[in-house]
């Protein structure tokens, strides 16, 4: 059965830091949603109430466009050994990038990692707990690093490149206000 919580419990953020992998969850007021998953070693737990990941280069940037435009997000993590557990977390979020004030404590809680486009920050609204039995066991979960090598062999330049040719919009053509400043309103 499951359980709702206010914020993150201690349980909770030992669950959490336990997992290898994390699943992102937004939608746009209208248009497709987005769910994508997410590894490596790119979340942190702030306080019951707020949480950050770092997000690195891929192919879209579906999360930023949906935070830009409504700040909904859910994330969700789920057991893959023994344990047969689901954690959710539900929020409002925003992108934090190399402008913003906050960018250099954040980023200094994780370790270095080429392609790193933003982080995500979530005010939590409330964690739900679930029994996760129909989740499958799998042994020998671990990290890929195909991602890591790819952003490894390329410079800041074609990063601010690919970041400029493929993430300033969504699939459905929402800004991700990747290159604006949100502060002054400018998409």
């Amino acid at each position: 059965m499951s359980k709702w919580y206010e914020a993150i419990t201690p349980e909770i953020e030992k669950f959490i830091a336990a997992q290898m992998m994390f699943f992102v969850a937004t939608a746009p007021n209208s248009g497709r949603i987005n769910l994508s998953p997410k590894g490596m070693d790119t979340f942190r737990v702030l306080s019951g109430k707020r949480v950050i990941y770092l997000d690195i280069t891929g192919s879209g940037n579906e999360t930023a466009a949906h935070l830009f435009e409504n700040g909904r997000i859910t994330i969700m993590f789920c057991a893959f050994d023994r344990t047969a557990r689901i954690v959710r977390l539900y929020g409002r979020g925003r992108t934090i990038h190399p402008r913003d004030d906050s960018w250099r404590e954040y980023l200094a809680m994780f370790p270095e990692t080429p392609g790193v486009r933003q982080i995500m920050e979530i005010d939590i609204d409330s964690a739900m707990t679930s029994c996760g039995y129909a989740v499958p066991r799998l042994d020998h979960l671990t990290e890929r690093d195909t991602l890591r090598k790819y952003w490894e062999k390329r410079s800041e330049a074609d990063l601010d490149e690919y970041h400029r040719n493929k993430n300033t919009h969504s699939i459905d053509g929402l800004p991700t206000a990747i290159f604006a400043d949100v502060s002054d309103g400018s998409k």
